[in-house]
């Protein structure tokens, strides 16, 4: 079995919404949210409600510790996707992260934060969330995808991704930043990092087309593989199929790589193999979940914190 690495947490936070739908705030700058009016409001939320159960019993099967909080009420229509507000950091640290969306902002919430003291060595909680007075926001892992093992922010320009924010996460957590611009297909600047780019211990799912700037494109694919890390370069009907929404997590067996169905379907043959050298890949299949724009990465809240030694034990 390989090393565990630090990219790869052992654990994640699922929310399990009781009354999912695409949130309409949202939609003007995502272009991944899509409509579905073949079916009911009620048909949808109840789908999406077993997704979430299924996504957390495929992943506890698999070994990762699945911490699944509900969310009974009908105000944050995006609450399956909790790594947007927060994200947990090796030695200890947490962050809490200012949200674009004024809707979006009910989805923090304390019982989580108090869980992972309790379950979790937590050091300090560092909450941004103020900067939303001032319109500054930083859409946690959303916005940025993390290098965890070369320290390296990485973070696509958007209305949910500012500079300011951005240098300040950077500099209390050690990270350096490493900003572009990336668009989709028909020109349109793609609202969050992580569904362009995904970075494993050894592979990295990256959608290099989508970043304009060629100089910045050949850079950002000379850091990561400096890392030793192997390119998967995805085209743009790939991002699309949230290809690049991926999360590799640390499973009973060693490393594994969950993304959907969907995001599978989309690779081709030497794509999928080049993954299996690295990882045991985990489809799981969340079409309901992905009208929201969204798929399996935005649902994983990684838990990258030391268990305190009763859970350790259990």
């Amino acid at each position: 079995m390989k090393p565990v690495s630090v990219q790869a947490p052992r654990g994640v936070v699922m929310i399990r919404p009781h009354h999912f739908s695409p949130n309409a705030d949202t939609a003007a700058d995502n272009a991944f949210q899509s409509d579905d009016r073949t079916r009911t409001a009620k048909t949808i939320a109840a789908a999406a409600h077993a997704e979430v159960s299924r996504t957390a019993a495929a992943l506890e099967a698999a070994g990762v510790t699945v911490h699944l909080f509900e969310d009974e009420t009908d105000t944050s229509p995006d609450s399956v996707f909790p790594n947007n507000w927060f994200s947990t950091h090796a030695g200890g640290h947490v962050a809490i992260y200012p949200m674009f969306a004024p809707s979006r902002r009910a989805e923090r919430r304390t019982d989580v934060i108090e869980m992972l003291k309790q379950r979790y060595r937590v050091q300090d909680v560092i909450d941004y969330s103020g900067l939303e007075q001032d319109g500054v926001y930083l859409e946690g892992t959303g916005a940025m995808v993390l290098d965890h093992l070369e320290r390296v922010a990485y973070a696509a320009r958007s209305k949910r991704c500012n500079d300011v924010a951005l240098e300040r996460f950077c500099t209390h957590f050690n990270f350096e930043p490493v900003v572009f611009d990336a668009t989709d297909a028909a020109g349109r600047a793609i609202y969050h990092t992580n569904v362009l780019m995904c970075i494993g211990s050894d592979i990295s799912l990256i959608g290099l087309a989508t970043i304009e700037n060629a100089a910045r494109r050949a850079e950002i694919r000379d850091r990561l593989e400096a890392g030793g890390r192997a390119i998967i370069d995805l085209s743009h009907r790939q991002v699309g199929a949230f290809a690049g929404n991926a999360m590799e997590l640390q499973g009973r067996g060693g490393p594994l790589l969950a993304l959907s169905a969907r995001a599978l379907r989309a690779l081709d043959d030497r794509q999928r193999q080049l993954l299996e050298r690295s990882v045991e890949i985990l489809p799981l299949d969340v079409p309901t979940i992905e009208l929201a724009g969204g798929s399996v990465r935005c649902m994983l809240a990684g838990v990258h914190l030391s268990p305190r030694r009763s859970d350790r034990a259990a």
